[in-house]
């Protein structure tokens, strides 16, 4: 653990290369925010915060994949997940944080307490926009459905294409699924 001035930093290592590949985190306390309630909801909160912070990640060379605003205990976490070709580094993570910081403590659109982790989204990324589908065509995903089919609200299969949802081939046989009766759509190990 490192410290600096309203900086914490934790990175937790098990596997070097499998942690780093996979879901390592860097944390950063960011500067307390007086307030006791949020100025939005978490997931409009998200959506404010991935609009302020895109072109920033853009400009490093990096794709924003995901923004999550979540209550962990007593604890608040902004997670800003980032994704390039090859993968992610250490050093991305903190061009992305440092890039951003001054953005979040300018614009202000979190009035609580938070800690601010850029990640990667890692292998087994959670896949929710259309352009997260199609990015990983001829993958294999894990759906997790609202409402069981055959007996079971899982399915795992290869994302054969996406057209208002994604479509399986799961053994011989092709399911298609709007996105509004997936809960979760993971992407399988790529071992």
């Amino acid at each position: 653990i490192l410290y600096g001035k309203n900086i914490r930093i934790d990175r937790e290592w098990g596997d070097p290369l499998s942690t780093f590949c996979r879901d390592f985190c860097y944390h950063i306390l960011s500067s307390v925010k007086k307030g006791v309630v949020c100025k939005l909801a978490g997931n409009q909160t998200a959506k404010t915060v991935a609009q302020l912070v895109k072109p920033y990640v853009e400009e490093l060379g990096l794709k924003l994949w995901d923004v999550r605003f979540v209550k962990e205990g007593a604890s608040w976490y902004l997670r800003i997940y980032i994704d390039k070709e090859g993968g992610v580094t250490i050093d991305d993570c903190t061009d992305v944080s440092h890039a951003v910081d001054p953005v979040l403590d300018r614009e202000d659109p979190i009035s609580v307490s938070y800690y601010l982790e850029v990640c990667s989204p890692g292998l087994n990324r959670e896949l929710k926009e259309p352009e997260h589908f199609t990015s990983f065509i001829g993958s294999e995903v894990l759906l997790t459905l609202y409402k069981a089919e055959n007996g079971s609200k899982t399915l795992k299969g290869e994302l054969v294409d996406y057209k208002d949802g994604p479509i399986l081939k799961v053994g011989e046989e092709i399911k298609e699924f709007s996105l509004s009766a997936v809960a979760k759509a993971t992407l399988c190990d790529l071992d």
